[in-house]
């Protein structure tokens, strides 16, 4: 479940819609309790397991175990349907499958369904305001088009390579061997913290660091507030992070004041001088938490990915025959000293390829949850208001039925027009997919250039255990062996 990308995943509400008539017939509201015309539609099949905890533990274990598709799996087999029910998180739910299911749902976006997360998200980011985390993530999806159009992001790929460029030296080179998976935590984190506030010491964003790992670890946690628990060490780091933000956002005031910061140098001086519709300035405290959840959103699953594409490579020798020669072309067209800039990363088709590949088989989002604003039809089940319901990516990007022979690396899946529409969702979809995808795009590709450029690795541990909890990761961290370029 991604509530870490809360920062990220929203966009503005929509008023429901008033006539069913204007409705296909598949996305009707379904008929009241007692039937209607020909008696009430059934619920989907499935069950609700123990009561309380439902199917929750079986539905967290098997990404425990590695196998996160297995729950959606078994459950499409055993009810021979790509609809379900069954109980997650203390919630009633149905669980969606396959395109048709993600067609569905990313189409019905404020119409039937609305995006949820679980009330613990508002303890671990309480609003300033009193609003909820997601009428407050609504507000920065608004602010932030200024940030993720064309214009912004090409400026945004020197500063990247600046700071690939540091993340190498320091992290990376001179060293037989690293531990892959915090080494790009450190990378993605790094350059959140500049690109958003403008922190780019390595010492300043350490000091971030660890409790961005608590927080984040208190998120996927069971809710109890109790001293010592993940939960309980997470809302503790939310506000320490939140009074070092504070800090940072009174010495901007400053800085502008004095002419000493520059009003477009990042998300932070735009949110300290734009007001709402209303002519009102945000508070320090709003500031805070709205550039809390950017951080989190903005870092944590280019993370996994910029990960697995070190995994796959070192197990993959002609794909990574086939990025090294693209990187080292763009390479060698850069005089002594020249950052990268949008051009070349436009040339970095075949890169991109093997990263959406990745992106695939270990999706960082694995899935999302929505409620549902009315009761509805699907696939000739009824869905009633105020369920839950739960839409997975494996289920279409390892589904034989959307990528022949799944398993199987292969790039070329994503030559000409790419996937079938709906199958590939590393991102989300509809209004909703995520506003960060060509940032993401940037800080991955940048990665991998300089990567590529320096080393060629093999992992130490062969058959490392990917745990799923929520996101996937190496279980040791992915440590390998580097083998650095002659010059």
């Amino acid at each position: 479940m991604r509530v870490l990308l809360m920062g990220m995943y929203f966009t503005d509400q929509e008023k429901l819609a008033n006539s069913s008539s204007l409705l296909p017939p598949l996305m009707k509201p379904a008929k009241n309790k007692s039937g209607g015309r020909g008696g009430a539609a059934p619920l989907p099949p499935g069950k609700t397991g123990w009561p309380v905890v439902g199917e929750s533990l079986e539905f967290l274990s098997t990404g425990w175990k590695g196998h996160p598709e297995k729950f959606i799996f078994d459950r499409i087999s055993k009810y021979s349907s790509h609809v379900f029910k069954t109980h997650l998180l203390g919630e009633k739910a149905a669980v969606f499958c396959g395109a048709s299911g993600n067609k569905f749902l990313f189409s019905n976006e404020n119409k039937l369904v609305q995006a949820w997360w679980p009330s613990s998200v508002d303890k671990v980011f309480p609003s300033s305001s009193q609003s909820s985390s997601k009428e407050e993530a609504i507000k920065m999806r608004k602010m932030l088009p200024n940030f993720l159009k064309p214009e912004a992001l090409q400026r945004y790929v020197g500063i990247m390579d600046h700071i690939a460029q540091r993340h190498f030296a320091d992290g990376w080179e001179n060293k037989e061997n690293v531990v892959v998976f915090p080494l790009t935590k450190n990378y993605t984190f790094w350059l959140a913290c500049r690109l958003f506030v403008s922190v780019e010491d390595p010492n300043h964003v350490n000091k971030f660091a660890e409790p961005f790992n608590l927080l984040a670890a208190g998120l996927i946690s069971i809710p109890v507030d109790l001293p010592g628990t993940p939960f309980n060490r997470a809302i503790k780091a939310s506000n320490f992070i939140r009074k070092e933000l504070v800090s940072i956002i009174k010495q901007r005031k400053i800085d502008l004041a004095e002419g000493k910061a520059s009003p477009t140098q990042d998300i932070l001086s735009h949110m300290l001088l734009t007001s709402d519709e209303n002519g009102k300035f945000m508070t320090e405290l709003d500031i805070a938490d709205k550039i809390l959840g950017l951080l989190i959103g903005g870092h944590d699953t280019a993370s996994s990915a910029c990960a697995f594409i070190v995994k796959y490579l070192a197990e993959l020798p002609e794909i990574y025959q086939g990025v090294y020669n693209e990187q080292m072309e763009i390479a060698n067209s850069k005089k002594p000293g020249e950052l990268l800039n949008w051009d070349d990363i436009q040339k970095m088709k075949y890169s991109w390829n093997v990263a959406c590949e990745v992106l695939r088989l270990a999706p960082p989002l694995q899935g999302a949850f929505r409620e549902a604003l009315t009761d509805f039809m699907f696939n000739g089940f009824s869905i009633p208001k105020g369920w839950k319901i739960y839409w997975s990516a494996n289920s279409t990007h390892i589904n034989p039925e959307c990528f022949p022979d799944p398993k199987k690396f292969d790039p070329s899946r994503f030559e000409g027009s790419g996937p079938a529409p709906y199958t590939f969702v590393p991102f989300g979809g509809g209004p909703r997919m995520c506003p960060g995808k060509e940032y993401a795009r940037l800080e991955i590709l940048v990665f991998m250039h300089h990567l590529v450029k320096r080393f060629r690795w093999e992992k130490m541990i062969p058959d490392e255990k990917i745990v799923v909890n929520p996101m996937p990761v190496p279980a040791k961290g992915l440590p390998v062996r580097l083998y650095p370029h002659k010059a």
